[in-house]
């Protein structure tokens, strides 16, 4: 190849998905204008292979592909290859994944997708396998048949390419409706999950079954208001199902990605920051609505994992765990670090001196049943769904088979510290620390902030994307980062009561508006005007596994406006409303949190101030779930929310109009 074509360039990336790769035969590159320069200059196309750390097909791919030297060979002889981190750069991923699923209508990773030299994708899919099956080509039968296709006839590429780069950045291009959609898109969205929910197992649809825990909390939201028994029916099966299977880890908590069958038994055992962070915010809101304790004890169980497992020196938290790691013989399975046979239990408990417990254990997890996962068994309490509080001899056996497990081989840590997903993990655990009144969560939860404010925002005030101790910060972050920081310090500074993280969140605020915002349509852009212009500029609009940049924003826009009287911040959150509003009213469980903010919106915010140094009233506020409430207490900011407030009194708003002052727990109470 030409300038620089023959070696593998990422052992200096912050990611560490892309480091595994640093040493495979392939001349990878990471994705810039050095790469898309030296397919101008070649006159070949791009090979952009995009994965994660935690995804179980990129690893197998990258062994019988990226290891190869005979694959690799033709891959350095034909193209420039281009590796990515869809965590890091889910700007890249998303554009090219609508190009991938506009191609061969599904989608997922690994995926590999041609370019032209300026980035215009011509082919794509997802895993290709080293050896033909049946109507599908080898991996190295497809290489070959691309560079035979660009070599003879380009021009039919540069067709499809047109074609394709067209349909792209749909998103981007949507019409805002006229008006933020009525209350009756909500009344819609409860009848259509209603529809999808399964009575005997809990969650929509069948198999397989994710969590999606923006549209149970959206579901807690109206059963919060309302009371109606069917709702607490959805969200009561569901938070029970699936703490009791084996997608929630009952030796150390915290959530696998999710189930592979209907009744949440067998994990895919990957464990990510996000869905930590989703699913410890709806168990707190399950545990306040209902009052049942056993969802907070998985409150304390997942933040225990997060804090114990993924805390890094300093304060940031690492993106996830892989499900693979090593066996007893040495090989990398799926969920060897999580399983176990009765006779790994038996001697894990007589060496921790628990040999009369045995036969119990072996009934609570529900070993003395037949195997659920490859002749090996995943601790679970399926058959006695919501029933997981541990009696004190399973607890010492509990503590006994935790140990015994952290003697195993470890599955792989993605150390990466990514803004937006520390950011959503911040605001659940400050809410989780207020509400369950453990002020060392919002220690840690302060700790974090503080950690994203010095390492992953620049000197000029540039907000950054991914951090990793060896590299610092790297790629300008996104639309997301932004949003999931504005709604972090603002729920900072209604857990500790300090005004520096108002201030924080609205110099966030601010910038996102001015980076991100589209001036035409509304809504929020993916990448900055100041970041790289791919050939579509997106937009993040729906609640999929995370929470949408443009969804959170909303909401955490209004929580703010309503926090500062700021008047510039409620109009951006309704242009949000107007764009996404028809669709979400038509795909309700792609929109949790828009439903949240629409909600937000109509019902208008409760604003709550407690003045001066009362513990018994802001405990009021503290055991409820008020999800259209916001809260000022502790230090005096800058808002009309502090005005004329007399000490020792406590205030509810609306629109800044307030009843009578409450001076009693009693009194406050009545009036929220």
């Amino acid at each position: 190849g030409g300038k620089g074509g023959g070696m593998n360039r990422l052992a200096q990336e912050s990611s560490p998905y892309l480091r595994q790769h640093a040493d495979n035969p392939v001349h990878w590159q990471p994705w810039g204008p050095e790469a898309m320069a030296e397919a101008v200059e070649r006159d070949v196309p791009i090979l952009l292979s995009v994965g994660y750390s935690a995804c179980h097909w990129c690893h197998v791919m990258a062994h019988e592909s990226f290891e190869d030297d005979a694959t690799a060979a033709v891959m350095n002889d034909h193209f420039v290859n281009v590796k990515v981190d869809r965590e890091e750069r889910p700007d890249v991923d998303a554009v090219y994944m609508e190009a991938v699923q506009a191609m061969t209508g599904r989608g997922g990773w690994p995926m590999t997708v041609f370019l032209t030299p300026d980035g215009r994708p011509f082919y794509g899919g997802t895993y290709f396998p080293p050896t033909r099956h049946g109507q599908t080509p080898s991996f190295v039968e497809l290489l070959e048949a691309v560079h035979d296709t660009w070599a003879t006839k380009r021009d039919q590429l540069f067709e499809q390419a047109d074609r394709l780069t067209e349909v792209l950045g749909q998103g981007g291009r949507m019409q805002a409706g006229a008006a933020v959609p009525g209350p009756e898109v909500l009344e819609h969205a409860i009848n259509q999950l209603h529809q999808a929910f399964d009575e005997d197992w809990g969650g929509f649809g069948g198999a397989p079954k994710f969590p999606t825990p923006q549209n149970l909390d959206f579901v807690l939201r109206g059963l919060a208001r309302t009371g109606v028994e069917e709702l607490a029916t959805i969200a009561e099966t569901t938070l029970d199902a699936m703490a009791s299977g084996g997608m929630y880890d009952h030796l150390g908590g915290g959530f696998a990605r999710y189930s592979v069958d209907p009744h949440w038994v067998v994990p895919h055992f990957e464990k990510m920051l996000y869905d930590q962070s989703g699913l410890v915010r709806l168990y707190l809101h399950g545990h306040l609505v209902t009052g049942h304790d056993r969802y907070a004890q998985v409150v304390e169980e997942t933040v225990d994992y997060v804090l114990r497992d993924l805390r890094q020196p300093g304060g940031g938290i690492a993106s996830a765990e892989d499900a693979d790691s090593l066996d007893a013989s040495g090989h990398s399975e799926e969920g060897a670090f999580y399983t176990f046979t009765p006779d790994e239990i038996r001697t894990a408990l007589v060496d921790a001196g628990l040999g009369d417990d045995v036969e119990d254990a072996l009934e609570w997890w529900e070993l003395d049943r037949p195997a659920n996962f490859e002749g090996r068994w995943i601790p679970v309490r399926t058959h006695h769904r919501g029933d997981w509080h541990r009696p004190p001899a399973i607890e010492a056996a509990r503590r006994a088979l935790f140990e015994a497990r952290a003697a195993r081989p470890r599955p792989g840590l993605d150390d990466k510290v990514l803004t937006e997903w520390n950011a959503h993990w911040v605001s659940a655990l400050a809410e989780a620390g207020f509400a369950l009144g453990r002020p060392d969560w919002i220690d840690a939860a302060r700790e974090t902030a503080a950690f994203l404010l010095s390492s992953l925002r620049r000197d000029d005030g540039r907000w950054m994307r991914s951090w990793q101790a060896e590299t610092g910060a790297k790629h300008l972050a996104f639309a997301g980062d932004h949003a999931a920081l504005v709604d972090a310090f603002t729920r900072l500074a209604e857990a500790t009561g300090e005004g520096r993280w108002i201030a924080e969140a609205r110099a966030v605020a601010d910038v996102m508006l001015e980076l991100f915002w589209d001036t035409d349509q509304g809504g929020l852009f993916t990448t900055g005007s100041d970041g790289e212009q791919l050939v579509a500029r997106d937009k993040d609009l729906q609640d999929q596994a995370l929470p949408s940049a443009n969804s959170t924003a909303a909401v955490a826009l209004l929580r703010l406006a309503a926090l500062t009287g700021e008047t510039r911040y409620p109009g951006p959150a309704a242009g949000i409303l107007r764009l996404s509003g028809e669709l979400a009213g038509r795909v309700p469980s792609a929109f949790g949190v828009l439903l949240g903010a629409i909600d937000l919106h109509h019902t208008g915010t409760t604003e709550i101030v407690v003045a001066g140094d009362r513990p018994d009233l802001l405990d009021a506020v503290r055991h409820r779930w008020l999800p259209n409430a916001v809260l000022a207490w502790g230090e005096r900011y800058d808002s009309p929310l502090w005005a004329d407030r007399d000490d020792g009194r406590a205030y509810v708003c609306r629109d800044y109009t307030c009843q009578l002052p409450a001076s009693s727990p009693e009194e406050l109470t009545a009036q929220l």
